[in-house]
């Protein structure tokens, strides 16, 4: 039974899949982050891209082999590390001589919709942090971000434009054209 069907927003499909993104980017779909991701499911959306019912067929196997492969979607965890993202950011932080690091990510004000993500490399957590390790790779999230990212997974996208880490937040009610907001 397909994880992917067409009749799912496509929002809903990055949030629970995030290694989808990297499929539907790789196909010409650049509705990641578009504000009617929310709203258009993926078959339309694949449709009002001009693609025949051969090549969304195509497509929705790809996504679905994608989600396969990346495993479930995890509920109810604190936060999902992807095997890639853990992968980037232990090359990152040997790259920096910190492979003893962890990433540190909060949730500041800024951007289209009011919030934005701040991620950088910390040597070690603060006392009210929490730190959730995967893969071999710490998170720091600090105490006032915690509501606002619980339940969401990062990912690394390898992509000329829109590349790098990615959270899919199951919290947030819109995002900005780009992405990089939330409210």
């Amino acid at each position: 039974m397909d994880k992917i069907t067409p009749e799912m927003t496509i929002s809903d499909v990055i949030k629970k899949y995030p290694s989808t993104v990297d499929v539907m980017l790789a196909n010409g779909i650049h509705c990641v982050g578009c504000h009617v991701s929310y709203f258009e499911t993926i078959g339309d959306g694949l449709a009002g891209h001009g693609f025949s019912e051969e090549k969304i067929n195509s497509i929705m196997k790809e996504l679905n082999q994608s989600a396969e492969q990346s495993g479930e979607a995890v509920e109810g965890k604190i936060i999902t590390i992807t095997q890639k993202a853990a992968e980037k950011l232990k090359e990152i932080l040997a790259e920096d001589g910190k492979p003893t690091a962890g990433l540190r990510v909060q949730v500041i004000p800024g951007g289209c919709e009011g919030n934005q993500y701040a991620l950088e490399v910390d040597d070690k957590s603060q006392p009210k942090d929490t730190v959730v390790e995967e893969f071999g790779v710490k998170v720091f999230i600090d105490e006032e971000s915690m509501p606002l990212i619980r339940g969401s997974k990062i990912d690394f996208v390898d992509a000329m434009q829109g590349g790098g880490f990615r959270i899919s937040n199951v919290n947030a009610k819109s995002t900005c054209g780009c992405g990089q907001s939330f409210n």
